[in-house]
């Protein structure tokens, strides 16, 4: 708890940055950009430069919460035909080609916020990232992990082991590892802001490293990309204002959740009831999304109806409390399993900024670009190409987003006051996670660490030929529980105590009479919630 500032995020390092900038007088942006941009370097393999970015930035003086897009665009040789003359049915989950289909987009959202919101200089704000790059940064036990199980199935290229496995060996749990060619990167953006990625060296590096490699996106692909500034999603639980991020990400679905289960008595904390009905509005919602979601840019999408307490109502009798609902209709497109870092930071002044930034899968694309030290995203692995799919492959399209962000208001005297900032990583498990944590907080008054640290349940498919209604749950539920979902038709992947595959969750809250910042971080991850 603090009186004055918190940072929550997945690397403790990360969180200390983004606090330091808050002490300088900087703002939650500010915080948020030192904070992302320390885990660009901190935990490559969950998040990068090369990646892409969706925020949500409320201004209190305002009163008003924007939405940004940093969504990476395809790039003006994207096709599908391109993949079908090559005997493709679907975009590669590794490589050339998912790390050049798409641009990345985090960096131009950085400047965007930045140039509306920024109070610190932007090289005040990357100080630290660039100091950790260039002298050295401390490799927990998760990445020193995840570097040894890529580097030995041959994911990383050449350019990512000479990074993350120097002399050829990966690096042991409290060794250091250096990246020089992203320092020089982020000190390009310090000084150039947009120009100093987009353009200039930086460009020229990346574009000839996609030319030699094959890849799709090029210098003016690069120019090209741009954040622009839009309306959050907003809907409503026994209360409660929720706002997510809009198409092309998941957002919807966790108001649609929320619109299902407001009738039910849930039961008790942690009972059958409580994880039945939750999984069931999963199951519906994730079907909306994978028929109707698609870059609103290029497709129609029908928001107002699919977050609208009369659709909720019509969907709501799919649910059976006694049985589970199987996943039968549903395509098949999209797996639970990726890797995500997200940061939540609230002011003095009370801004607050809820910022989701990614690569989506473990060390993205594992393509890095050698002169850069640039891990690129495979994003675009998510674009589908059936021709008829609202996410199908398009040029300057952005791919359907698993990446969200959260902030939530509360009625206080008489005024609605920002209460919760809330996000995390899991690609499709994401907004099940942001749902389980709402409910936990005010359904149940879990404090905000209580909800994050509580015992996880994802519904989907984490690996190929894994049915799409598995239930992962951990084994800290109740054992009367796992047996009773059992016994209810769910198909049960019994995970320990602890899985990090469950996601890693931050948020913070604010107290309305007191206005005391309470910050939580998923003991899942090497993070936490830092304040002042």
């Amino acid at each position: 708890m603090a009186t004055r500032g918190m940072v929550a995020s997945p690397h403790s390092l990360a969180s200390a940055a983004g606090v330091d900038a808050l002490r300088a007088g900087g703002s939650a942006v500010d915080a948020a950009l030192a904070t992302g941009a320390a885990l660009s370097v901190l935990y490559p393999h969950m998040t990068s430069v090369g990646g892409d970015a969706f925020w949500l930035v409320y201004d209190a003086r305002s009163r008003r919460v924007r939405y940004l897009n940093g969504g990476g665009r395809a790039a003006r040789s994207a096709s599908i035909d391109w993949f079908r003359a090559r005997g493709m049915t679907e975009v590669p989950l590794r490589g050339f080609l998912p790390a050049t289909l798409t641009t990345p987009g985090a960096v131009a959202s950085w400047c965007a916020a930045h140039e509306e919101y920024g109070r610190l200089p932007l090289a005040r704000d990357l100080a630290a990232a660039i100091g950790y790059a260039r002298e050295g940064f401390p490799v927990t036990a998760r990445l020193a992990r995840a570097i040894e199980l890529h580097a030995s199935d041959g994911s990383l290229n050449a350019s990512a082991l000479e990074i993350f496995s120097p002399g050829g060996a990966a690096p042991r749990a409290g060794g250091k590892l250096t990246n020089r060619g992203l320092a020089l990167v982020l000190d390009r953006i310090a000084q150039d802001g947009r120009e100093g990625f987009y353009g200039g060296e930086t460009a020229r590096s990346l574009a000839a490293f996609s030319r030699a490699g094959g890849g799709f996106f090029d210098e003016a692909d690069l120019d090209e990309q741009g954040a622009s500034w839009g309306e959050p999603l907003s809907g409503s639980y026994r209360g409660l204002e929720i706002l997510e991020t809009p198409p092309p990400t998941q957002g919807f679905t966790v108001l649609e959740m929320l619109n299902l289960i407001e009738p039910f008595d849930l039961g008790p904390y942690q009972g059958p009831d409580h994880a039945h009905l939750l999984v069931q509005a999963k199951q519906i919602a994730y079907h909306d999304r994978d028929r109707w979601l698609g870059d609103p840019q290029f497709v129609d999408v029908p928001m107002r109806r699919l977050i609208s307490k009369p659709y909720a109502d019509e969907r709501r009798r799919l649910i059976d409390p006694a049985r589970a609902l199987p996943w039968d209709k549903v395509p098949s497109e999209g797996s639970l399993t990726g890797d995500t870092v997200y940061v939540a930071a609230v002011d003095a002044a009370g801004n607050a900024a809820s910022l989701i930034f990614s690569l989506y899968g473990v060390f993205g694309s594992c393509v890095t670009c050698p002169e850069t030290g640039v891990v690129l995203q495979n994003r675009s692995a998510y674009f589908s190409l059936d021709a008829a799919h609202p996410n199908r492959v398009e040029p300057g399209k952005v791919p359907l987003h698993t990446l969200i962000a959260s902030l939530a208001f509360r009625e206080h005297e008489g005024k609605e006051r920002l209460w919760a900032a809330l996000g995390c990583m899991g690609a499709d498990g994401q907004p099940q996670i942001h749902l389980q944590a709402y409910v936990a907080m005010i359904d149940f008054g879990r404090d905000i660490q209580e909800a994050l640290a509580m015992p996880r349940w994802l519904s989907g498919r984490f690996a190929l030929g894994e049915a799409r209604d598995t239930l992962h749950i951990e084994s800290r539920f109740p054992r009367e529980t796992i047996g009773e979902l059992e016994r209810r038709g769910h198909l049960l992947d019994r995970w320990g105590e602890w899985n990090e595959l469950a996601g890693h969750a931050h948020g913070i809250t604010i107290d309305p009479e007191s206005g005391v910042r309470a910050g939580g971080f998923d003991p899942r991850s090497d993070g936490a919630a830092t304040g002042y």
